[in-house]
């Protein structure tokens, strides 16, 4: 019984480590589709504009 626990507990933590980069790159791209758009700098800005766009995402 205890090398089941000891298997779960391996399974789960190898299932953690295959969800971290997944979700750092999520955020990372919701940063640059919606974060970049409040940037001063008017080619970040069109940029992200552009690409809110491309996804039908409303952004006026």
């Amino acid at each position: 019984m205890k090398e089941m626990i000891v298997d779960n507990q391996k399974a789960l933590v190898a299932s953690n480590k295959q969800y971290t980069p997944a979700v750092v790159a999520f955020l990372f791209g919701a940063f640059l589709v919606v974060g970049a758009g409040f940037a001063h700098s008017d080619t970040i800005h069109n940029a992200a504009h552009d690409t809110r766009h491309s996804f039908a995402f409303p952004c006026h």
